[in-house]
């Protein structure tokens, strides 16, 4: 069996959940209750996984589960991810960090606020002559920090201003010139 795409699931859901708005209210709260009692049942099915996984001390293990992006993003859902999430967010830089190093440049994390599912970051360093670093770096760390952080709805790079597109290439028009057809004799 292929693995699902978080994102693809999510979007299903969010479809049938606004079809489900759309019935009557007794037939909603029931569809609603059964939607509930299945999420309940695999969290604590995920609950007892990760209890088991934990008394194992199979640190190498944990870590392996872990850091699988679906299995991580179903622990956050279910508040039951063994790290915290200024942790996972560490973890995720730190993975970055050579790839932002070969660019010529960091990140540091200037706020964490997990109510607001935001994180204020600020870029370091840049990538002389690659006039695109900026934007591959940022990049590199938004992607990072969503796939260890998915409840972080709104990264914030202090300092940054959108690049202004190019503006489009000008092209001269190309002369056409119309001709007749030479007519070949036989």
């Amino acid at each position: 069996m292929s693995e699902l795409s978080l994102e693809e699931v999510g979007e299903r859901l969010e479809r049938l959940l606004e079809e489900l708005r759309s019935l009557e209210p007794t037939a909603r709260q029931r569809a609603e209750e059964c939607v509930r009692l299945v999420t309940e049942l695999y969290g604590s099915g995920l609950n007892n996984v990760l209890e088991i996984l934990v008394d194992a001390g199979d640190a190498a293990l944990l870590d392996r589960v872990v850091s699988n992006q679906l299995v991580s993003n179903l622990l956050v859902l279910h508040g039951l991810h063994p790290f915290d999430l200024p942790t996972r967010i560490g973890m995720a830089l730190e993975k970055v960090r050579p790839y932002l190093g070969s660019h010529g440049g960091d990140v540091e994390v200037l706020d964490v606020d997990a109510e607001a599912g935001m994180i204020v970051i600020r870029l370091l360093g840049s990538c002389d002559g690659c006039p695109s670093s900026s934007i591959t770096l940022k990049m590199a760390v938004e992607e990072a920090i969503h796939a260890a952080a998915p409840e972080i709805a709104h990264i914030v790079v202090d300092g940054w201003v959108e690049p202004e597109a190019p503006p489009p290439p000008v092209v001269p028009p190309t002369p056409v010139e119309l001709r007749a057809k030479p007519v070949a004799i036989r």
